[in-house]
């Protein structure tokens, strides 16, 4: 009976079951999702019904989870486990600290010594999404404390990270923006920070702008190809949605002649700017200049 436990609380499909137990008189336990228990024998020897069990009690089974001490904080989205696992935080992005020749970026030492903080002294649990790695070969994970701390949503509610979804890892996105526009909102940490203030397109150079950025500007055209979807705000930088996400996102022409923020970064081709828009979170519409 003891395998039969083990089995329930191992297979997912029973992990919601209620469970049953009890005690014959000779003292064995016994376990079932029935509260009737076992079927019995009639006198023909064959199955009758179930057998009452007054004293059957309904056991509270909760699927475990299994935590984790973090070894090291590589920096404010990314940690090493005691595993060796190196696991990249789902749905945000936070700014870079100093690693080799690149200096830390505003506010990026701030959110790693946040999550230093707050993952002394306790462990972690990880939730996965659709992509369980990401190119690098780290792991992508929602990551939970041992008192139900959400740390990405944290992250973002003090405005340490800014919301940044790669789909098709969509889970807690409402969550997020919603944490989000409240931190901005209320100018707290990266959103209070001059070097994140949304520049114009009308200012970008050839050069472009290093790290995460904010961009606003008036869409002139909408552009299709096979593959893509461009929101071109100029000759020289457009925005660039991939249709297969497209679904996500409300009517691209929506966007024309509007004036929008578009958030993430920058890259160049052939003395071109552009810049990749995964998810409708990265517009932002109520923007003026």
């Amino acid at each position: 009976m003891r395998i039969l436990l083990v089995l329930w609380l191992c297979l997912p499909g029973w992990v919601n079951a209620e469970i049953y137990q009890w005690q014959n008189a000779d003292g064995s336990k016994h376990f079932s999702d029935r509260q009737g228990g076992w079927k019995c024998r009639n006198r023909s020897g064959t199955d009758a019904t179930e057998c009452p069990v007054a004293e059957a009690k309904k056991l509270d089974i909760k699927p475990g989870h299994d935590f984790y001490r973090v070894k090291t904080v590589y920096d404010g989205d990314t940690v090493v486990l005691e595993d060796g696992r190196k696991i990249r935080f789902l749905g945000i992005n936070t700014p870079e600290v100093q690693h080799r020749n690149k200096p830390a970026d505003a506010g990026g030492d701030e959110a790693k010594q946040w999550l230093i903080d707050t993952l002394k002294n306790t462990k972690v649990r990880l939730e996965i999404n659709a992509e369980k790695t990401d190119k690098y070969g780290r792991t992508l994970a929602h990551l939970f404390t041992e008192t139900k701390q959400h740390i990405n949503l944290q992250l973002v509610e003090a405005g340490l990270a800014a919301v940044s979804i790669y789909p098709p890892n969509l889970l807690y996105v409402n969550e997020l923006v919603k944490a989000q526009d409240q931190a901005e909102l209320a100018k707290l940490g990266i959103w209070g920070r001059p070097e994140y203030a949304p520049l114009p397109v009308s200012r970008l150079t050839e050069a472009g702008h290093p790290g995460w950025t904010r961009l606003l500007g008036k869409v002139v055209n909408v552009r299709t190809t096979r593959k893509s979807v461009y929101l071109e705000f100029s000759d020289a930088f457009e925005a660039r949605i991939e249709r297969k996400w497209l679904d996500l996102f409300p009517d691209v022409n929506s966007y024309l002649g509007k004036t929008v923020e578009v958030r993430g970064w920058l890259s160049k081709s052939k003395g071109h700017l552009s810049m990749l828009i995964r998810h409708p979170s990265a517009i932002k519409t109520n923007t003026v200049f």
